[in-house]
């Protein structure tokens, strides 16, 4: 089997940035957000709680946690998901398929889109997910040992496979076009956005419903990567635990939580007078090929995927006011994506404001990417950008524009989203206003 050779990251001029743009012949607009997470039962409520640096993480009491190396965790609270859909189908559910369906609803509302009035088979979706129905299938695995398998549910199997949020969607709403669910781990939503961004390129849809969903706050999934080594072990102070670019940092917390955006083509969005709020302008994929759950040291190729993502917007780093950086609080993930930066932004990379959202709502894994993407739109809407939440002492191995402990006033035109997940898979989009 051969290796593939070292790929070389060096600066993009302006005439190689504009030849990789060119295929962007129809722009593609964000008309719709949508957002369920720890932090907020939708966008608006998500985005206040992020302003203010509000912390969700608390002490897990749904099951024992006894001998666990952490015992807390960042869940939604308060759900319900018979609110817009029949209690029937709500059971026929898995949890994460459920989260996304939260999030697809006020995506939809407010993009206004009538799927009723559009062709299903120009309508396309991709909702991805990292780990699926993890927490069903220990439920079912418990109950087929304790009691055989004629008590298991006869519906798990389609419950939990990883395509089950984007197949529900598309029965209950009837969309025929092309359909995907991605999994690549913590990356896993920033891939389905940037996917569906090459979709509506090529035409080969008029509208995407995408974004990333995961909800894995379950016994073996805590416990498991609580073993890894991943998770904080500071269990008697929760709302403070998770410390992303802090010095003090000792893990991530794991959270769980969707995102869907309503992605169309410039022209179907002006033809139907849908609200655009931004740009999705470009999208950088890249795969580090070193270990199967720690960074590439020298982020060498997070910094391929950063600057791939705005080659493809048609942009420079000299144009980037703010990053939404992948961050989750771990000793090597912050330190990793701080060189990414660097590579990519040279001297600039202390003085592009920053901040990560993980501090208050945990690790939503394959949700990550996407909720980071519609914070993202909300920087450039409000002209704000949010702290990061329990940054107290800035590392000094991280020396970037940190914004804490206060959220910030920022004009915000273009803005680069991160997103890294195990296996070494490297997702980066670029947003950009729409004045």
């Amino acid at each position: 089997m051969k290796i593939c050779g070292e790929a070389v990251t060096r600066p993009l001029s302006r005439e190689v940035l504009l030849e990789r743009s060119r295929h962007n012949s129809d722009r593609v607009v964000i008309t719709g957000l949508g957002t369920v997470c720890p932090l907020g039962l939708s966008t608006a409520e998500t985005w206040e709680s992020l302003l203010s640096g509000r912390s969700a993480v608390r002490s897990v009491e749904d099951f024992s946690t006894e001998g666990f190396p952490s015992r807390i965790a960042a869940q939604v609270r308060g759900f319900d998901a018979t609110n817009f859909l029949d209690r029937k189908e709500v059971r026929r559910m898995g949890r994460f398929t459920q989260l996304a369906m939260g999030a697809l609803h006020e995506a939809v509302a407010q993009s206004g889109l009538k799927l009723e009035a559009e062709d299903p088979t120009r309508v396309g979706l991709q909702i991805g997910t990292a780990i699926g129905g993890i927490a069903a299938i220990e439920e079912q695995a418990l109950i087929l040992h304790a009691e055989g398998p004629r008590r298991l549910n006869p519906t798990m199997a389609p419950t939990v496979i990883v395509s089950a949020a984007s197949c529900y969607v598309a029965v209950l709403l009837g969309i025929k076009g092309p359909t995907n669910s991605p999994a690549a781990a913590c990356a896993t939503g920033v891939v389905a956005l940037g996917d569906s961004l090459r979709w509506l390129q090529r035409g080969d849809v008029d509208v995407v419903l995408a974004g990333g969903t995961d909800s894995a706050i379950s016994p073996l999934a805590l416990a498991s990567f609580g073993r890894l080594g991943a998770l904080s072990g500071r269990n008697d102070d929760p709302e403070h635990a998770c410390r992303p670019f802090d010095v003090d940092r000792d893990g991530t917390v794991l959270g769980e939580g969707a995102a869907v955006m309503v992605l169309e083509t410039e022209a179907h969005a002006r033809k139907r007078g849908a609200p655009i709020l931004a740009e999705l302008a470009g999208f950088g994929f890249t795969e580090d090929a070193f270990h199967i759950t720690a960074p590439e040291p020298d982020g060498s190729g997070a910094a391929r995927a950063m600057a791939l993502a705005l080659a493809d917007a048609g942009i420079g780093p000299d144009e980037v006011d703010y990053i939404v950086p992948h961050a989750t609080g771990t000793p090597l993930n912050d330190t990793s994506e701080t060189l990414a930066i660097q590579r990519v932004f040279g001297e600039r990379a202390a003085r592009i404001p920053l901040s990560s959202n993980k501090g208050g709502m945990g690790h939503t894994l394959g949700a990550a990417g996407a909720i980071s993407a519609v914070v993202g739109v909300e920087c450039i809407q409000q002209g704000l950008v949010p702290p990061t939440a329990n940054l107290m002492r800035p590392d000094p191995a991280c020396p970037l524009d940190h914004v804490f402990p206060e959220k910030r006033a920022l004009r915000v035109d273009t803005v680069l989203i991160n997103a890294f997940g195990f296996g070494g898979q490297n997702g980066c989009l670029v947003l950009k206003s729409w004045r």
